[in-house]
């Protein structure tokens, strides 16, 4: 292979990553902006809202709205978007990338689903350390309440935190259970719907396949298939790592109890000391699943306009997205 060959290959490869980062980053801000006030009613009730604690998901938005007016279901929006784009952008990009590596690996090649569930945890890992300090500054200020408010924006919650709870350190609270959870769970969102996929394509190919576009002689999913095979996967993703999520919740918005500059914060127990606090409390249903009703309302079209996007994304950038065995 020639020079030019070779940076022919180069670019085409560095053309092929930027557009999957771009479809991944799209995938994450279509999403979560469809379901942003269903984030804001899932952290007021996770962490226990003194003002909404004793309130159900309907009736929690209905007392917002009341509250804080309908801009406050969107309270927090403005951080999350900041950080989903390079999150889902790292998560995507890195997945197809693990997938690469993967193939060259004779076990992973006799064992795809499993390929896919370690190369999905190994994405969702490598996308959520390194957006980590986003996430926790969006849950404070999602928490806060409108007239109760302890943060003025961004700038001043990292200055809070770092002045009060640590340093750095206070940016990370809640990430050894954000690591454990997540790894299950985007491991079985990426391994559930490409299984998902799989199925439908090969199950009910007329029905709910069309001609790939870039006429590789292969199927993509029709946008309906799309959706409700990522809103499974996401059902399924979420149900098993939900309770690791409420104590991730419950650590980051710890320091809030801090209201000036004269108090100590104290780190609060170990996330496995939390997880076992919020059982003894609040038991299971009430506890470590509380708010898993609007989860699953939230999650399921989050996973699947996530999986929708990113699959047209890419179709519109050229790049294959027919069945991937």
């Amino acid at each position: 292979m020639n020079s030019s060959s070779s940076s022919n290959l180069r670019d085409s490869k560095t053309v092929i990553a930027a557009k999957t980062f771009i479809s991944g980053g799209l995938a994450g801000i279509c999403a979560k902006t469809a379901v942003a006030p269903l984030d804001r009613v899932k952290i007021l009730l996770q962490a226990h809202n003194q003002h909404y604690k004793h309130l159900g998901v309907f009736s929690t938005v209905k007392h917002v709205v009341l509250k804080e007016g309908f801009t406050g279901l969107y309270q927090g929006n403005g951080v999350q978007m900041l950080r989903i784009f390079p999150y889902a952008a790292i998560q995507f990009l890195s997945y197809e990338q693990l997938k690469k590596v993967a193939k060259h690996i004779p076990f992973f090649n006799h064992s795809p689903n499993i390929s896919k569930l370690i190369c999905g945890s190994l994405a969702g890992l490598t996308a959520v350390l390194i957006t980590y300090p986003l996430d926790m500054i969006r849950a404070r200020l999602a928490f806060q309440v409108k007239g109760e408010a302890i943060y003025d924006g961004i700038i001043h919650t990292i200055q809070s935190i770092r002045h009060l709870e640590g340093g750095t350190r206070g940016l990370y609270q809640g990430i050894v259970p954000t690591i454990l959870g997540m790894a299950p769970y985007a491991g079985l969102s990426f391994s559930s719907f490409e299984m998902l996929k799989n199925f439908a394509l090969d199950t009910f190919p007329d029905l709910l396949g069309k001609p790939c576009p870039q006429n590789t002689g292969g199927l993509v999913l029709i946008m309906p298939a799309k959706l409700v095979c990522g809103g499974l996967a996401g059902a399924i993703a979420q149900t098993i790592s939900y309770p690791l999520d409420v104590v991730r919740r419950k650590m980051q918005l710890s320091g809030m109890i801090v209201k000036s500059e004269s108090e100590v914060f104290h780190y609060p127990r170990g996330w496995l000391g939390v997880l076992v606090d919020v059982y003894r409390e609040n038991g299971v249903i009430k506890g470590l699943y509380r708010g898993m009703s609007i989860n699953y309302i939230r999650i399921m079209p989050t996973v699947a306009i996530s999986f929708a996007t990113y699959e047209t994304a890419k179709q519109a950038f050229g790049l294959d997205t027919g069945v991937d065995r």
